[in-house]
């Protein structure tokens, strides 16, 4: 039987809704106004740094949490004063919470007990679950002696095996080792297409993120910064803040001014030699769009094309630090210096391994118009 006509597969089908959400806590607002639809079957990541208001989020669609405005609806039903119980969602923590002294047979039969499911029907759903995630010879074990990838098994089976309509997922890698973080990513991304589950998953890490979401929801000081796949958020970040957070190396950021050039627009980096001739159509987006002309520029690492000899458009500048990383050389390119603050004005360029250069030596630097950003220096939001 193929895994998408299973059994276990049927019920696990929901969509849904934030409308206006916002939760605090005394004087903080950890999530502020939020609206966001997830639709049935989807997988979503809330993702953002440490204190942005995405636990606090995912909480509050479980009903752990109550949120003291807007409302939360799950299949079109509104789920505000509904008990966790009642809502139907399963949760998954980042500590697995396995109960010691059972077996792993009992661990994930733990929540049909609870409501006195027939004896029968646990012994089925249980062996449909461990087949599933791979964990049969597990069953007889206790958690003492699995490993941190079988306890993640276990954790997701105890919730699979209730067929909830919806699973919520609270970093439930981060106390993974980094290998096995790479096998587990593929694993559950896997089961949650065979499973047709819809899913929220909750992580600061990027990499997570871009590698198992269908969109991603960033997160900053409690509220939605942008949702979209994970190639709109990393290629066409909205504003500043996912400009900064998206990629590793983030994308660079500097500041400059479009002031004209031997008769055409440039943009002028701050404290630096560097301009940066701007196209008719990327000009006439910023008259379009900006009341200043001051700005962020924006390039991320990939899109900087360095040469060891002059190029006929290239800027002229020279390397500070070179990181080789065996796939990749990442190269710290010197632009300038704040006379006021001392700091240096860096970008840093992704090449390939092969590329040989040594610090100090001169560079040329090119930049594909259409790869490059522009940020309103007021309001940080990009310009199109």
């Amino acid at each position: 039987m193929l895994l998408s006509h299973h059994p276990i597969v049927q019920n696990f089908m929901a969509e849904i809704q934030l409308k206006s959400v916002t939760k605090r806590f005394g004087d903080v607002v950890a999530v502020n106004n939020l609206n966001l639809e997830i639709h049935d079957q989807e997988f979503v990541v809330f993702l953002g740094p440490s204190g942005c208001g995405k636990t606090t989020m995912l909480r509050s669609i479980a009903g752990l949490e109550y949120p003291e405005e807007g409302d939360i609806f799950i299949d079109g039903k509104r789920v505000n004063n509904l008990s966790p119980a009642d809502r139907d969602i399963a949760f998954v923590f980042q500590f697995y919470a396995l109960y010691p002294h059972l077996t792993v047979y009992d661990n994930i039969a733990f929540p049909l007990k609870a409501v006195k499911m027939p004896k029968p029907e646990i012994q089925k759903r249980v062996k449909e679950v461990a087949a599933i995630l791979r964990i049969e010879e597990l069953l007889g074990r206790k958690p003492s002696h699995l490993s941190g990838g079988e306890m993640q098994r276990v954790a997701l089976g105890r919730a699979m095996v209730r067929r909830p309509r919806a699973f919520l997922m609270d970093e439930p890698m981060a106390n993974l080792d980094a290998k096995l973080r790479v096998d587990m990513r593929s694993e559950l991304k896997h089961l949650q297409r065979e499973l047709g589950t819809t899913t929220i998953f909750v992580t600061h890490d990027q990499v997570e993120a871009m590698s198992m979401a269908d969109r991603i929801a960033v997160m900053h000081q409690g509220g939605l910064q942008q949702i979209g796949t994970p190639q709109e958020v990393y290629n066409a970040p909205e504003n500043l803040f996912v400009a900064g957070f998206m990629g590793s190396p983030s994308m660079n950021l500097v500041a400059g001014e479009i002031q004209p050039q031997n008769g055409k627009w440039a943009l002028h980096l701050t404290h630096t030699d560097i301009w940066i001739a701007l196209s008719n159509q990327r000009m006439a987006c910023v008259h379009q769009n900006a009341q200043t002309h001051e700005f962020i520029f924006g390039v991320r690492p990939e899109h900087i094309i360095v040469s060891k000899s002059q190029t006929e458009s290239g800027l002229k500048a020279s390397v500070h630090l070179i990181e080789a990383l065996g796939s990749v050389n990442i190269i710290d390119i010197l632009l300038g210096e704040n006379p006021d603050t001392g700091a240096l004005i860096l970008f840093r360029a992704r090449t390939h391994p092969a590329f040989r250069i040594d610090v100090g030596q001169p560079v040329w630097l090119d930049f594909d118009d259409k790869h490059v950003h522009l940020f309103d220096r007021d309001t940080e939001k990009a310009i199109r």
